[in-house]
C-alpha cells in the first residue's frame, strides 16, 4: 500500500488540490473550480481527479487534510441558523449591550451589527430563574427547571434550528448549564444544543455569550457540510482520516470540528500562513509578510521570527462580533484575479471588491461575464498566455479579455494597455495600502522582511507589490498557486482547552499555587485524552501551558509561556517576570511595581502527524538557462512613465535547477500560477526550488 497524504483547499474560485506519496516519492498538483453551491462537489471532484493522474486509489490515502470556507460564508452572507438562547434571568440583553463600543464616537446615525443584526433575536433569548455566586461559583439561587422547561417549548413553537444556554460565572461551575443542557435534550433530542462552558469557558459574559451565539449561527451548515463530504468521501472509496483547518493553524478531527465550528472561521487563510512559515525555514528567511492572492481575495500576514501570530483573543471579531477563539491574524481584502473594473457614478476609476468569482468569472473563462477584471488586464499585458492558463485545462478566450478592456478604456479615454495597466495600478495600491496597515500600523517595518508570494495571481503581482512598499525581495513558494494546500500537510492536529482562574501576585499563597497545578492537571489530561482519541500516540503529543496576564487594573491579557515541570513560588515569579518581558515587547513599555494577575489558564496540546519533505534540487548554477525557455513573447510594461512592449522568454519552471539565475523581463510559468520577474529585477532559484527575486546587486541570504 503506498503511503500517501492529500490536501485540499478551497477557495472563492478554485479548489487546489495536492497529493503526495513518500513511497512512490510523487507529488502531484491539481485545481478544480469551485463549487460555491455546494463546496464538497468540487472537493470530491478533485480528489477523484488527481488520485487519476497520479495513478494511487484513493483507499491507499492515509489523511486527507482539508481548509474550508464554509463557516466564514455563512457569516459574510448572514444566512446563518435561528438560534433560540437560554440565559440568566435579568442579562438577556446582554448580546444587545455589548461593550458599549462604537466604531463613530459621536455618530447617533451609524449602524451597530450586533443590534441591526443580531446573531440571537430578542425574542428568542429567554431569562431563567439561577444565579451563582462570584468568585466562587457557588449557587445563590438554584436552577429553576419549570423555567427551561417552558422556554424550550416558546423556541420549539418559534422554530429556532439550534439552542445555546449560557447563563451567568458559569465558566466558575457549569452545573446549572449542564442540567438545563439535559432538559433541552430530553425534550427536543432532534435539535442542537450548545453550552457556554463547553464552547469557551472563559470569563467575560459578552464575549462567552458572543461565541457561544456565533459557535451555534455556524453549526447547521457546517454539520451538514461535513456530514455531506464524509458520506461522499465514503463512497468513493476513502479510508483515509479527515482533517479540518482551524482558525489557529491546528487541524481538528471531524467530531471536534463539528463540536466547536466556530473555531473553523479563518481556516481557509491559516494554512497559506502555515506554508510561508515553513518556506521560512527552509530557506533561512526570518522575517516574512504572506499575500496569498486567490481569484477573489487576498490574504495578508506578518509572518515576524518565522512564527504565525495569533491575535489576542479579544481583539477577535467575525462580522464586528467578538469570537473567543485562537486565531492567526490574517486580513482578508477584496482583491484577486476576478476583482472586476469599473467607472463609478462620480466617474472614478474602481477595481473590487466586487468580484466574478469562478461562475460567471472574468470576461476570458467565456462563461457570460463582460466585465474586465484583473486576470483580463494580466492578459491584455501579455503577462498570462492562453496555453499556460491552468497548465492549458482551462480553456481562456482572450479576444474576450481585450474587448471588455477596450469597452473600459473607452469610458477612461485611455488606450487598451493604459486601462489594462491602471488596473494593476489600482489592486496593488490597494494591497499595497492593506500590507501597511497590518505592518507600519502595528510597529513592523516592511522594509526588514521578503513578501512571500501564494495563491495562483500572487507571483503575477507580488514584485511590483513590493516595490510599493520597498520590501526588499520576493520569495515564491514551488507551488504558489496551491501554498494554501501545502500548509495543511505541515500542520499537526492541536487543541485549546481553557479555565479561568483569577489569581493575583500580590496574594498568591501555597494553596493557590496548588489550585493552579490541579487545573493544570486537568486541561493537560482533557488535551491528551482527546489526542488518543484521534489516533495520536503518546510519544507524538506535546504539551504547552500557557497563562494569559495582565497587570491589576489592565482590561486586556497577554499570553505568557510557563516554566517547565510544577509551579513553585519560584516559578510564579518566573511568570510574572517573563509578562513584563512580554508587556515590553508588545507596548514598548514595562511597569515592574505593579502587580500582575493570571486571569486564563491555557493548555495547547498537538498531536504531530507526518509532515511533508521538500525534495532539494540538483544543482544547475546557469544564467538565463535557454534549456528551460518555452517560448519568448511580448509581454508590456512601464519604465520610467513610459509603456514598452518588451520580448519576455517563458522559463518552465519543472526546467530550473539550483542556484540558476534569470534576469528579467522574465516569466516562470507552471500549472498552477505564473511568476513575474520586471525589468531590473532578477531570480535566483534556492535548493529547495524557491524563486527568490529582488532587485538588482540586491541579494537573499539562503541556505546553500
Amino acid at each position: 500500500m503506498a503511503k500517501a497524504k492529500l490536501a485540499v483547499d478551497v477557495g472563492g474560485t478554485f479548489t487546489d488540490i495536492i497529493l503526495i506519496c513518500e513511497e512512490k516519492n510523487t507529488f502531484t498538483v491539481h485545481k478544480v473550480p469551485s463549487t460555491i453551491e455546494d463546496q464538497s462537489i468540487g472537493v470530491v471532484k478533485g480528489i477523484e481527479e488527481i488520485c487519476g493522474n497520479a495513478n494511487i486509489p484513493l483507499s491507499d490515502v492515509d489523511y486527507i487534510l482539508h481548509g474550508t470556507t464554509v463557516a466564514t460564508n455563512i457569516t459574510i452572507e448572514r444566512d446563518g441558523a435561528t438560534v433560540g438562547m437560554l440565559t440568566t434571568k435579568n442579562y438577556r440583553d446582554i448580546l444587545h449591550i455589548a461593550r458599549h463600543k462604537k466604531v463613530e464616537n459621536f455618530s447617533i446615525q451609524q449602524d451597530l451589527p450586533w443590534q441591526s443584526e443580531p446573531l440571537v433575536k430578542r425574542r428568542h433569548r429567554l431569562p431563567i430563574t439561577e444565579k451563582l455566586s462570584a468568585p466562587s461559583g457557588e449557587i445563590t439561587t438554584p436552577l429553576k427547571e419549570e423555567d427551561v422547561r417552558a422556554a424550550v417549548q416558546q423556541l420549539k413553537d418559534s422554530d429556532v434550528d439550534v439552542v445555546i444556554v449560557c447563563f451567568m460565572f458559569s465558566f466558575l461551575n457549569d452545573v446549572h448549564e449542564r442540567r438545563a443542557k439535559e432538559i433541552v435534550n430530553e425534550l427536543w433530542p432532534e435539535e442542537l444544543c450548545f453550552t457556554s462552558s463547553e464552547v469557551v469557558p472563559q470569563i467575560r459574559e459578552y464575549e462567552r455569550f458572543s461565541t457561544t451565539a456565533m459557535n451555534a449561527y455556524v453549526a447547521p451548515k457546517v454539520s451538514r457540510y461535513v456530514d455531506h463530504l464524509v458520506d461522499s468521501l465514503e463512497r468513493i472509496g476513502s479510508k483515509g482520516k479527515l482533517h479540518i483547518m482551524q482558525s489557529s493553524g491546528g487541524m481538528a478531527s471531524v467530531e471536534m470540528a463539528t463540536a466547536t465550528p466556530v473555531t473553523l472561521l479563518k481556516s481557509g487563510p491559516a494554512g497559506g500562513i502555515l506554508a510561508a512559515v515553513r518556506w521560512g525555514e527552509l530557506d533561512n528567511i526570518e522575517n516574512l509578510i504572506s499575500v496569498d492572492i486567490g481569484g477573489t481575495s487576498a490574504d495578508i500576514s506578518v509572518i515576524p521570527n518565522r512564527t504565525a501570530k495569533l491575535v489576542n483573543s479579544l481583539d477577535a471579531t467575525v462580522n464586528s462580533s467578538p469570537v473567543l477563539t485562537p486565531m492567526v491574524d490574517v486580513e482578508t481584502i477584496g482583491a484577486g484575479g476576478g476583482s472586476i473594473a469599473y467607472v463609478d457614478s462620480g466617474g472614478a476609476f474602481r477595481v473590487g471588491p466586487k468580484s466574478a468569482g469562478a461562475n460567471p468569472g472574468p470576461a476570458c473563462y467565456n462563461q457570460g461575464g463582460q466585465d474586465p477584471c484583473v486576470t483580463d488586464a494580466n492578459i491584455v499585458l501579455g503577462r498570462l498566455d492562453k496555453e499556460q492558463f491552468l497548465g492549458g485545462d482551462l480553456n481562456i478566450d482572450p479576444e474576450l479579455s481585450f474587448k471588455a478592456m477596450e469597452r473600459l478604456a473607452k469610458q477612461l479615454n485611455m488606450t487598451t494597455e493604459e486601462a489594462a495597466l491602471g488596473v494593476l495600478k489600482i489592486i496593488n495600491n490597494h494591497m499595497a495600502l492593506s500590507v501597511r496597515a497590518s505592518s507600519v500600523k502595528k510597529g513592523t517595518d516592511p522594509r526588514e522582511f521578503s513578501l512571500f508570494a501564494a495563491g495562483g495571481a500572487g507571483p503575477l503581482h507580488a514584485v511590483d507589490l513590493a516595490d510599493a512598499i520597498d520590501s526588499k525581495s520576493v520569495v515564491v513558494p514551488t507551488y504558489p498557486g496551491v501554498a494554501a494546500a501545502i500548509g495543511l500537510l505541515v500542520g499537526n492536529l492541536k487543541y485549546d482547552f481553557i479555565k479561568s482562574r483569577v489569581a493575583s501576585s500580590e496574594n498568591i499563597t501555597e494553596e493557590v499555587i496548588s489550585t493552579i497545578n490541579n487545573d493544570f492537571e486537568g486541561l493537560i489530561d482533557k488535551a491528551k485524552t482527546q489526542l488518543k482519541k484521534d489516533g495520536i500516540d503518546s510519544k507524538f503529543i506535546v504539551i504547552e501551558r500557557i497563562a494569559e496576564c495582565r497587570y491589576v487594573g489592565q482590561g486586556i491579557e497577554l499570553r505568557v509561556p510557563l516554566p517547565e515541570g510544577e509551579l513553585t513560588e519560584d516559578s510564579m515569579n518566573e511568570i510574572y517576570n517573563n509578562f513584563h518581558k512580554v508587556h515590553e515587547q508588545e507596548y514598548g513599555h514595562h511597569f515592574s511595581d505593579t502587580h500582575v494577575q493570571i486571569i486564563t489558564l491555557r493548555v495547547i496540546g498537538t498531536g504531530q502527524i507526518p509532515s511533508m519533505d521538500i525534495p532539494k534540487l540538483e544543482s544547475g548554477n546557469r544564467d538565463n538557462p535557454k534549456e528551460a525557455i518555452a517560448y519568448v513573447r511580448d509581454t508590456v510594461f512601464e519604465i520610467d512613465g513610459v509603456i514598452k512592449r518588451l520580448p519576455t522568454p517563458r522559463f518552465k519552471r519543472d526546467k530550473l535547477l539550483a542556484h540558476d539565475m534569470k534576469n528579467g523581463p522574465a516569466i516562470v510559468v507552471q500549472r498552477d500560477s505564473t511568476t513575474l520577474i520586471p525589468p531590473n529585477w532578477e531570480a535566483t532559484v534556492s535548493i529547495y526550488g524557491t524563486l527568490l527575486v529582488s532587485a538588482k546587486n540586491i541579494t537573499i541570504e539562503t541556505e546553500q
